[in-house]
């Protein structure tokens, strides 16, 4: 038990945090450079760059399902990994 917590505060992705945090601040991070590339586009090809800021809210909205059907599937195997790994962890906690 004392392995754990120390290791736990050696090493922070060990305890109960979220793991996606850090991948949706990386993304989040992007925005900036995105936001340049699209400042670069439409000074150099103006019809390109609205076009692209029109385009973009459609393949959003096109890819929306996709993305629930991914965090439902996401839902679901981590269900199945739960499962599968409870009695390990019942074992560890005796």
């Amino acid at each position: 038990m004392v392995e754990q917590s120390k290791a736990a505060v050696e090493r922070p992705e060990i305890r109960g945090t979220n793991r996606r945090a850090g991948r949706n601040n990386l993304i989040r991070g992007g925005s900036v450079t995105k936001f340049l590339l699209w400042c670069l586009l439409l000074f150099f090809c103006w019809p390109l760059a609205l076009v692209a800021l029109v385009v973009y809210p459609i393949v959003w909205l096109l890819l929306l399902p996709f993305r629930v059907v991914g965090i439902a599937v996401g839902g679901a195997l981590a269900l199945v990994w739960a499962v599968v790994t409870l009695p390990a962890r019942l074992l560890r906690a005796i």
